[in-house]
This record gives C-alpha cells, structure tokens and sequence, in this order.
C-alpha cells in the first residue's frame, strides 16, 4: 500500500512532463542572400538573355544582397522567431550597408518581413508576418517575433521555403536554410 501511495505522486509530476510535446514546425539555420538573376545565356562579356532568381512566386531584388547570420523557428500555430544579423547590400554604391539607395528614396530605413511557403509546386500560399514589416538596422540586424497569416498546415511543411522580403516592394533579399537537426544551432 506504501508504494502504491508514493507511485501517484511520482506519476502527477512526471506526466505534465511527458505530455509537453514539441510544438516546432519547422526550423532554419543560417540564410542564403538573394541575387536578381539565377542563370543567363550567351558567349560575349553581356548575357543576351537572363533567368530572374523567382522562388515560388516571389521576385528577386534589383541589387544582390548578402546575410552573416540567421535563425528562426515556426511553430504548428504559427509563431514565428527569426533574428538576422547583416542582411546587407552585396553590390552597388551601398554595399556593406542596409541604407536605401538615392533611388530609392535616399537613406531611409528598410524595413522586412518574413514569408513561409510549404508548398513546392503552384499554387503557392504566402504565409506572411506583419507585410509593413520591422526595421533593419544600419549594419542590417533585425528580429521579428509575430504571427504568420494564414496559419501554416498543421499536418505538415515538407519542403518549407522561409523568405526575408523588403515591405516596400515585396521582393525576397534572403531566404533561411532548413535545420535538419544535422547543423549546431547556438
């Protein structure tokens, strides 16, 4: 009867234990900075014909941008945290830096936002942070915590594309690389 009276216990504190489960669907570790054009055709020093770098419907930038350091997690209910360091300018009179061009509009802030497609073929579904975004800092470091909208499916995001767009005009200038519990998250 002792041990019967000392089993309830031990099993009440163990089972909120157990029954936390790991809500993550997916991870990403690392990014890979955005380049206009993914391929082009020709022989002479100027491509007579270029492939723009769309990834599932969303438009490359103009300018190639580089990215140092990137982490994010989604959850099944669509909380996203994602931290990026050095998401900067990788060509033109700005590089090295998250300034807007003269262009542009001089240099005003940048802000971004983030974008998760699951699907791998069309038709694509958008699953966007808040589209006017957060900040970039001058030396190109954000974090955005939100909710993605529409949710993602809760069954399950087998080939997870996580974009890192510029509000202005919607185009991609990073997009994450998948954690497949093979890389040291930190």
């Amino acid at each position: 009867m002792k041990i019967s009276s000392l089993l309830l216990p031990a099993c009440v504190v163990l089972t909120p234990l157990s029954a936390v489960a790991d809500d993550t669907l997916v991870t990403f570790d690392g990014a890979i900075g955005a380049i206009g054009v993914s391929a082009g055709a020709g022989t002479g020093p100027t491509a007579t014909m270029v492939t723009r770098n769309i990834v599932r419907g969303v438009q490359p930038p103009n300018t190639p941008w580089a990215i140092a350091d990137f982490r994010a997690n989604v959850t099944l209910d669509g909380h996203i945290t994602a931290t990026g360091k050095g998401l900067v300018f990788a060509g033109g009179d700005t590089i090295g830096t998250a300034n807007g061009t003269p262009a542009s509009g001089g240099s005003t802030v940048i802000n971004v936002f983030a974008t998760l497609i699951c699907e791998n073929t069309a038709p694509f579904t958008q699953r966007n942070t808040r589209l006017q975004g957060v900040p970039l800092a001058p030396n190109g470091d954000f974090q955005i915590d939100d909710v993605l909208s529409p949710w993602p499916p809760l069954s399950a995001c087998a080939t997870p594309v996580l974009l890192i767009r510029n509000a202005a005009n919607q185009n991609f200038f990073a997009a994450g690389i998948q954690n497949f519990g093979t890389q040291n998250s930190q």
